[in-house]
């Protein structure tokens, strides 16, 4: 088999790819490539009018040989099974490559949540985990906050399964702290974006000091990745989110775009900022390119046109994998999603032990086994790529898929 520019599944491409440079046969591929089990539920909601409607539910579990399945929840109206089978195989690959005891899984609903009231979302929430309690615990499959979700969304789903099967606070991660969940969970996929950027600003004796950053998606990791970046000396010189865009090419002051945010609903119209489109935003000039909210929005269009020195993967699955060759025939770096979103699922992978202890962590031991835990992974990845002089997102996959490769072996199937 070869990569096909046809097939819609970026990661499969990705996938096949690094196997066929670890000289895998096409056997190893279909192994890794085909989920578990995959899940679809119907889950009808009489809303506050009266009227009802029905919303379709994913649930897709990668591989479980390293660990219980584990990925985000996401509540979007563009949430396909197909979307779910690829952001699973990466979160095997993540887990995997962080080398903590953790398989890959992803879902989501269908909704557009901020067209729900707060009771609407709460019943759809509760109704999902109604239908689907059997296939997740916290030895099985354990959710996670993503794109549309929130602490409030998961003590929502801890609630209902304890309803079942008594108090289970593992059984979801990014719960609010009261509710058991960890600290510095909820910051913790910006701040890695952060720790990634400091390691490989060492690693090549840089300083990240006055480089400039654009950052498109500002929620939860676009936004906490802004605060820390910006507490590093660099100068975050546009940033979009759904509703639009700003820039300042002196440098945005992130604590006011959060709190204009916070009032509008949006970054446009911030103080002391130029209105930008959002592919005008990702053509800019600058040093890193953050894209930080959905998948595939850089296409091959968009990589011919990008102007930064380097793209970091915030967000799952970014860059198309035609966008990618085209940004590695231009010979601009791109450091991989898999690696710079990892923080997520290390805090959460602490959450869920603190949770089966019962005893909880303080702040700055998370915060330190978080740096520990990059600090391995970003430099096996950077060694990697420096020995075999392929790039860091080759390394990375290799070094993820073996391991998963050896587990998933060593379990037989």
């Amino acid at each position: 088999m070869t990569p096909d520019s046809n097939i819609c599944n970026t990661e499969d491409n990705f996938l096949l790819l690094s196997c066929q440079q670890l000289g895998y046969d096409d056997h190893v591929f279909e192994l890794l490539s085909t989920a578990s089990r995959e899940i679809r539920l119907e889950l009808p909601l009489r809303k506050d009018d009266g009227s009802v409607v029905v919303y379709n539910a994913y649930r897709v579990q990668h591989h479980d040989s390293r660990g219980p399945f584990k990925g985000g929840l996401r509540f979007h109206p563009t949430v396909t099974m197909e979307e779910c089978r690829g952001l699973a195989v990466l979160m095997s690959l993540k887990s995997s490559l962080m080398n903590i005891p953790l398989g890959g899984a992803k879902g989501g609903v269908d909704c557009d949540p901020s067209s729900l009231s707060d009771h609407e979302l709460e019943q759809l929430t509760r109704k999902f985990v109604e239908k689907i309690h059997r296939n997740i615990g916290p030895t099985l499959d354990i959710p996670a906050p993503d794109v549309g979700t929130n602490p409030q969304i998961m003590a929502w789903i801890q609630n209902e399964y304890s309803k079942i099967y008594g108090y289970t606070p593992a059984v979801v991660t990014g719960k609010p702290v009261a509710t058991g969940g960890s600290q510095g969970r909820e910051e913790a996929t910006g701040c890695g974006v952060h720790i990634i950027l400091q390691e490989y600003a060492r690693a090549r004796k840089k300083q990240l000091t006055d480089k400039t950053v654009v950052i498109q998606g500002f929620g939860n990791v676009g936004s906490n990745a802004a605060s820390f970046l910006e507490q590093a000396g660099m100068r975050i010189i546009a940033i979009s989110d759904s509703h639009g865009g700003i820039f300042n090419d002196a440098g945005l002051d992130i604590e006011n775009v959060v709190a204009h945010k916070r009032k509008s609903g949006t970054v446009a119209g911030a103080k002391e900022s130029e209105s930008i489109d959002s592919t005008t935003l990702l053509e800019l000039e600058c040093d890193f390119l953050i894209p930080a909210a959905l998948s595939a929005v850089i296409d091959e269009s968009i990589a011919e046109r990008i102007q930064a020195g380097m793209v970091v993967e915030a967000a799952n699955s970014p860059i198309t994998y035609q966008g990618n060759h085209i940004l590695d025939q231009r010979g601009i770096p791109v450091l991989p999603d898999i690696l710079v979103n990892a923080g997520g699922v290390i805090v959460s992978y602490f959450e869920w032990v603190q949770n089966i202890q019962q005893f909880s962590w303080p702040l700055k031991t998370i915060q330190q086994r978080l740096r520990e835990k990059l600090h391995i992974a970003s430099g096996e990845v950077f060694k990697l790529a420096r020995q075999e002089k392929c790039s860091f997102r080759s390394a990375a996959y290799r070094i993820a898929i073996s391991r998963l490769k050896e587990a998933f072996f060593a379990v037989g199937f």
